[in-house]
């Protein structure tokens, strides 16, 4: 059988990796993608795929009769407008949860539909300080209610989701996927957006603010309870296709996405970006991330909210893609962080490719 696969963000990073991996698999017969952003240049010539640009959240463009035409079987919903808009939040939520509302209704009323997969994220368990180091998150643990926009909309929009399952005739299976941090060569080497490794390595775009940016991290800032779990984009993609083309799904799941063992502390970030760390207090950083925010009006994305994220622990536990889809994960977190292994690494140049 062949598969016709919806996928809305698909200029993103992740929703272009999926576009690019679902497009090698003979299974695949075609690939519908959305975007407000135009056709990357990177997809331009893949035959399978069938762009849409249009925003979500834009009822004058007409999307969901366009994607209809095409009998899509499965949904990946990866669109987000993920950096907060300064000085605009009404915006940011109009796009990210008014049009993650849409998607849903597309997918649980579309006949041709049969899976909807949303990625949600890990963020929105809430960044705390009774947080600790040794508490793993589970699915069933409920997210908490916060100050930073994205993680409050991921909250809100998975809430939305479970209602409008709820209230469906539940013909469509619904598999929502809460990653760890995805990084791999693709990420950390043929993007160009704003992330904390980039950041801290110094390969942001070399313009006069990044390059003020990169002075001021010559050390790894820390905070004593700092850290991070990493997912490899290979795993993350192995995941997504599992979901989406296995075995006969049914009913509504939620997934931590995330490889078992030791988490990245400072020290292992420090180690990966060639740089030694200094301990600092969380209301410091507080206090640079309020100032970076206003003084570059959201240029630098250090939002409300998100110095929480680099003060306070939020580690999960990923084993249920382990026990419900036979799954076993290919890159512990600080190896998917360190190591150019992987599906992209023809996109590292030679001198800076690293293999355990």
């Amino acid at each position: 059988m062949k598969h016709s696969i919806f996928i809305t963000g698909a200029a993103g990073y992740v929703g272009g990796m999926l576009v690019e991996q679902f497009a090698k698999n003979p299974e695949v017969e075609k690939i519908i993608g959305l975007d407000k952003e135009p056709l990357p240049e990177s997809l331009s010539k893949e035959p399978k795929l069938i762009y849409i640009q249009a925003n979500t959240a834009d009822k004058d463009s007409a999307w969901e009769e366009k994607a209809r035409a095409y009998n899509p079987g499965v949904v990946i919903h990866c669109a987000w407008q993920i950096r907060e808009i300064y000085g605009n939040r009404a915006l940011s939520w109009k796009w990210n949860v008014d049009g993650s509302d849409r998607v849903f209704d597309f997918a649980l009323n579309t006949s041709s539909v049969s899976r909807l997969i949303h990625f949600s994220t890990v963020a929105s368990y809430g960044a705390f300080p009774i947080n600790s180091v040794e508490h793993r998150y589970i699915e069933n643990e409920p997210f908490r209610k916060t100050d930073y926009l994205y993680a409050e909309e991921k909250r809100i929009a998975e809430e939305h989701l479970e209602n409008k399952y709820a209230e469906s005739d539940k013909r469509v299976s619904v598999s929502v996927i809460r990653p760890a941090s995805i990084t791999g060569p693709r990420g950390r080497f043929m993007r160009t957006s704003f992330g904390l490794q980039s950041a801290l390595s110094g390969r942001l775009k070399r313009s006069a603010l990044n390059r003020i940016i990169s002075g001021l991290v010559t050390f790894v800032p820390v905070t004593p309870s700092w850290l991070r779990q990493f997912i490899h984009e290979d795993d993350v993609v192995a995941i997504v296709e599992r979901l989406a083309l296995g075995a006969s799904a049914n009913g509504y799941e939620v997934f931590n996405i995330c490889p078992p063992g030791e988490v990245v502390l400072g020290k292992d970030m420090a180690k990966a970006v060639g740089k030694r760390t200094v301990s600092i207090p969380p209301q410091l950083i507080r206090f640079a991330f309020f100032w970076a925010w206003h003084l570059t009006r959201g240029r630098v994305p250090t939002a409300p909210g998100v110095w929480k994220a680099y003060s306070y622990p939020i580690a999960i536990d990923g084993s249920k893609a382990a026990r419900k889809l036979g799954y076993e994960y290919r890159y512990p977190s600080f190896d998917a962080l360190y190591y150019t292994n992987g599906a992209y690494e023809s996109g590292v140049p030679e001198s800076l490719r690293r293999h355990k």
